[in-house]
């Protein structure tokens, strides 16, 4: 069994409900208090939707429409996240996604896209957009 220590279970391992740590745990209390510094216009989320189609080629494994690529595939290991999940898009903070931007999501295929694909800036563009799947 997987302990957080002091051999206490670890939430994710015990209840596949709850959302597996992807920011070391030495870095996650740092890491969720970081927010977007871009504000959530319109003209924003727009860039946004364009470097998720384009550049940062997210739509290739989360789909155009934000839904990751279905359980009806036969692949093996996790799944590219669906972002209309609203209990995912309640428990991740920003800092966490931009996070795994910079240094990639471990026990994935998502890979870090922070310098080497999007500037800073882009990435909070693009998690902009992400955000707005989990809106109405």
């Amino acid at each position: 069994m997987l302990t957080q220590g002091y051999g206490r279970p670890l939430a994710w391992a015990a209840d596949p409900a709850v959302l597996r740590p992807r920011v070391p745990v030495d870095q996650i209390q740092t890491v969720r208090t970081i927010t977007n510094p871009l504000p959530a216009t319109p003209e924003m989320v727009e860039k946004g939707k364009a470097l998720f189609h384009g550049k940062a080629f997210c739509a290739a494994c989360h789909g155009r429409d934000g839904k990751g690529l279905g359980t009806d595939l036969d692949l093996k290991g996790p799944l590219p996240r669906n972002f209309t999940d609203k209990a995912w898009q309640a428990a991740r903070t920003d800092g966490e996604l931009i996070w795994i931007l910079k240094n990639g999501s471990p026990g994935t295929d998502m890979a870090p896209f922070i310098p080497l694909v999007l500037t800073e800036e882009e990435a909070w563009q693009v998690l902009l957009y992400v955000r707005s799947f989990g809106r109405p």
